[in-house]
């Protein structure tokens, strides 16, 4: 491996040896002299805490308060459209806390209440309609997991490895349970003409965000959702109301939901036309990529969670998706790919949502290449940074769901990089 370029790293080239490790339990960690925090009565054991209700909105607790959502300043002009990014490298489980998930917006988060709230679906319909808030509410409700990825994810990282953190590479993605109601009810109340081949979902913000969608999507299994994790949605997630799009890219996911219109063509919006359509290497532009391809990373290690602990036992743990259905498998490679060992997919395997991998290891303080290469149930294999770059060129910005590598050094520290 010694004879390996990495490229390109802002911090030069790497060599040295690689670490293969095995997994092994963790032993019992015996202290050589007694611990004070153990053997000494501390102020939080002696005095009352606070009491009931000291919070009435529950917050997370003063420790934590680096577990936010961040954003790349010089990455857009302006932050009324923009994006910040989920803070993933600090968080376990699959469920995004609403308050961490990632904001996508094209002219700002607008406050709109339940009783302004409206939406319209007209189009080649039998009865074009108007529907309250409490209108919608009277439909059957169903509960839906669903990771939302924006198209960009990755897209800094064509060129080579940019942005020195897993938050920052693959950040713009959040993972939740939705409740609400079948689109397909809704198109049933108002009756679909046998000519109806499309919808154009827009939203009610200033740049309404519309994008076309073919029926056959509308009629399966996209949500119109009110609530995300148990509670309404926030602001920025498109209170009252938005569209969940499962497995498609998040464009498609219209917050603040508008109106539905029913049409025997797609619209060829702005945003799917100069937008969300992807260069390839030749120069031309695909459109209707709408579903995102099978992807994992490692959150930790990672950039912005190094190892602290030193040598001995170690797990790597990341998240695995699949726009096409559930991961089938992930594998980890601690030596650039060189050999690759199973992980342990932890939690439900569910559908077009997040999977959590664990990867149990013993680290012997050398430095290593780790990776994760997901596998999702239609056999699809996620691609290496050249594998996607033969096809599409170094000019795209969507769909980037190459591997990721990270450099992990002897001194736990963790550097964004690629292996040419």
């Amino acid at each position: 491996m010694s004879d390996e370029k990495i490229w390109p790293s802002r911090r030069g080239f790497l060599t040295g040896s690689l670490a293969a490790g095995t997994a092994l339990a963790a032993g019992t960690v015996r202290a050589a002299t007694p611990d004070p925090l153990i053997t000494t009565v501390q102020p939080w054991a002696s005095e009352l805490g606070e009491p009931v209700d000291a919070v009435p909105y529950g917050m997370p607790i003063r420790f934590e308060s680096h577990v936010v959502r961040r954003n790349v300043e010089w990455l857009t002009e302006s932050p009324y459209s923009s994006i910040n990014f989920t803070p993933i490298h600090a968080l376990e489980g699959t469920i995004t806390p609403q308050g961490c998930a990632f904001e996508r917006h094209h002219s700002g988060a607008i406050e709109l209440s339940k009783s302004d709230y409206r939406l319209m679906v007209n189009g080649l319909v039998e009865r074009p309609l108007v529907f309250t808030f409490e209108d919608l509410m009277r439909f059957p409700r169903h509960v839906m997991t669903a990771f939302c990825e924006c198209a960009a994810n990755g897209g800094m990282e064509w060129g080579g490895a940019q942005l020195q953190g897993c938050q920052f590479t693959q950040g713009m993605i959040h993972n939740m349970e939705y409740t609400g109601v079948w689109l397909r009810d809704i198109l049933a109340e108002a009756g679909l003409k046998p000519e109806a081949r499309w919808i154009f979902a827009e939203g009610h913000d200033a740049s309404s965000n519309g994008r076309s969608m073919p029926l056959e999507k509308a009629l399966d299994d996209v949500m119109v959702a009110f609530f995300a994790n148990g509670e309404a949605l926030r602001k920025e997630h498109g209170y009252p109301v938005r569209l969940v799009v499962p497995g498609w890219e998040g464009n498609m996911w219209v917050k603040w939901l508008r109106r539905i219109g029913v049409y025997d063509r797609a619209v060829e919006s702005r945003e799917e036309t100069s937008k969300y359509t992807d260069l390839m290497k030749d120069g031309r532009a695909r459109k209707w990529t709408w579903v995102m391809d099978a992807k994992s990373v490692i959150t930790s290690p990672s950039p912005q969670a190094p190892i602290r602990h030193g040598p001995g036992p170690l797990v790597i743990t990341g998240l695995a998706w699949s726009g096409h259905g559930r991961i089938a498998r992930v594998d980890v490679s601690v030596d650039g790919g060189n050999s690759w060992a199973p992980a342990r997919l932890s939690g439900d395997v569910k559908p077009k949502a997040l999977t959590r991998f664990h990867y149990d290891m013993t680290w012997d303080g050398s430095e290593m290449l780790i990776m994760s290469r997901a596998i999702d149930e239609t056999g699809y294999v996620q691609p290496t940074k050249a594998q996607l770059r033969e096809i599409r060129g170094l000019n795209n910005v969507y769909h980037n769901n190459a591997i990721q590598v990270w450099w992990v050094r002897a001194n736990g520290e963790v550097e964004n990089v690629e292996i040419a």
